[in-house]
């Protein structure tokens, strides 16, 4: 039973992660003294894992914790990560995605045999930017487009020069945008059907950009594989379903499937009060070659977006209707 300590494991895929690993391993999930996300995700599963505190962008905190709990691997989930508040609060945003990361990375080479540790980090699909190849490898260039981006891609490539120059054995994850959510609906599957079920207007502002919606049990699928591999020192690997849409294609299928009239849906146009982004930063396509994680790690996804939506739907259909 190895030690594997989640850093966000309050967060969306932190907690799913925690409450599949718990029991199979000793988690310990990291969150912070004030954290604003609540515990309540955490309740089915808390009596198979521990909780410690601590605060990654403080280097004497994050060290004592790791020499505290001396994990076996680290997978670090924790950061800041809506895209369009990152144009506002951009050093924010370097204080924890960079130093944050740099801080565990570096902790991780004080504790003894740190060459037999592991540490996997959730980088994401928006450190490609803006290409001109589709679908895109993973030895592409990245061409961050926005803050938040560059604090990933920053962090993605100085843990891979981690493992040639110092020897610390360290994973990047690439993910596509996931769905699932049970208490947040501000991201963008979510906000569809939510929307559609109260019968609020759509804002839709970038409607022909195609991404690829990946569901919750597949994302953290991917992060269970990588764990079972320990010999795949300093790679990244993209993670993604392969079910490339636009968001407006993904907006009127939802809004015909729940007879939501497509009156209301308000395309090319943000929220009021909606944080702005430059228009220049917008990513055309998000659609990622995932051949490399299927080969390498035995990885593929199980749940298609059509049965991935029906789920989303039946939970916040009654949720909504209780």
């Amino acid at each position: 039973m190895k030690t594997i300590l989640i850093t966000g494991v309050t967060g969306f895929i932190g907690s799913h992660l925690a409450a599949e690993l718990g029991g199979q391993h000793r988690v310990v999930g990291l969150v912070r003294r004030c954290a604003h996300r609540p515990l309540e995700q955490l309740q089915p599963f808390l009596g198979k894992i521990s909780l410690v505190e601590g605060d990654i962008t403080d280097y004497p905190s994050t060290l004592a914790l790791l020499r505290r709990v001396n994990p076996d691997i680290v997978v670090h989930l924790a950061a800041l990560s809506p895209v369009r508040d990152s144009f506002d609060k951009p050093f924010a945003y370097v204080r924890t995605n960079v130093h944050g990361t740099l801080n565990i990375a570096h902790g991780l080479l004080e504790l003894p045999g740190f060459r037999n540790k592991r540490l996997l980090y959730a980088s994401t699909a928006e450190v490609y930017g803006i290409q001109k190849r589709q679908p895109i490898p993973e030895e592409a260039a990245l061409l961050p487009s926005s803050p938040y981006a560059v604090t990933k891609s920053m962090t993605d490539e100085y843990l891979r020069m981690m493992t040639t120059v110092y020897g610390l054995n360290t994973t990047v994850m690439r993910c596509v945008n996931s769905y699932g959510r049970k208490l947040d609906p501000s991201f963008y599957v979510e906000y569809l059907i939510v929307s559609m079920l109260k019968g609020e207007t759509l804002y839709i502002g970038a409607p022909d950009s195609l991404r690829d919606y990946m569901y919750v049990s597949d994302h953290t699928a991917a992060y269970r594989a990588a764990i079972a591999h320990p010999g795949v020192r300093g790679e990244a690997f993209n993670v993604a379903l392969g079910e490339v849409l636009s968001n407006r294609e993904l907006a009127l299928r939802l809004a015909d499937r729940l007879g939501y009239s497509r009156k209301k849906i308000k395309f090319g146009k943000y929220p009021p009060g909606y944080p702005r982004r430059p228009i220049q930063s917008d990513q055309p396509f998000i659609d990622l070659d995932a051949r490399k994680i299927r080969k390498v790690l035995g990885w593929k996804p199980r749940v298609r977006l059509e049965d991935g939506l029906t789920r989303v739907l039946e939970y916040w259909e009654q949720r909504i209707n209780h």
